[in-house]
């Protein structure tokens, strides 16, 4: 792990787990800290004044780091999306298979971004890396189930977006009256379930 300080107030730490850091972050109870932000393959971890000593305590997380799992969701999904025919096509593999192997993975959110809720899931098995949309849609609706490169995600709420579409679930992503609001977090651990129609 490197640690590099941003400005005098944060500290910058590159790793290959950036979700069970900000946990073992988050646990340690450090003095200072207001704000832990992970990304793809860092942790921003943010201070209320300087941060004095605090790389030497955070290297002394990476080996804890390597102990900590997220929480595992599990989302029921009909898998009737627009696109499944056309990531079939792109694939070379039958819609049934495109299916099964969105289904088997298990998933983690790498982070938060885009939308309020919409969370990026690594996982997604290579043979179904297929590209964004062309065109954009205007409009897709909350809940669709999406892939787009290395990543598949749920979209929390109705927006413009250019992701291969599935399927769908019924499960809220983002709930202003939830604590937190969104329902999947850094860190978490995310299965897909295949479901019936009117049964997610």
């Amino acid at each position: 792990m490197e640690i590099r300080p941003v400005g005098d107030r944060a500290l910058l730490l590159e790793t290959d787990a950036p979700h069970a850091l900000r946990a073992a972050v988050a646990a340690a109870g450090l003095p200072g800290v207001t704000e832990i932000v992970p990304g793809a393959r860092t942790v921003l971890v943010v201070f209320s004044g300087p941060f004095g000593d605090a790389a030497r305590r955070l290297a002394d997380l990476e080996a804890e780091a390597a102990d900590v799992a997220g929480r595992l969701v599990e989302i029921p999904v009909v898998y009737d999306g627009a696109d499944l025919a056309e990531v079939a096509e792109l694939t070379g593999l039958a819609a049934a298979e495109v299916v099964r192997r969105h289904a088997a993975a298990e998933y983690t959110v790498a982070y938060l971004g885009f939308s309020p809720g919409f969370a990026y899931l690594t996982g997604l098995d290579p043979a179904l890396e297929v590209p964004r949309k062309a065109t954009p849609r205007t409009s897709v609706p909350a809940g669709s189930v999406a892939i787009a490169g290395p990543y598949t995600s749920v979209y929390p709420s109705a927006s413009p977006g250019g992701w291969m579409l599935l399927g769908r679930t019924d499960l809220r992503l983002w709930d202003v009256d939830r604590d937190p609001p969104s329902l999947l977090e850094p860190g978490d651990r995310v299965r897909f379930s295949e479901t019936v129609s009117g049964g997610a």
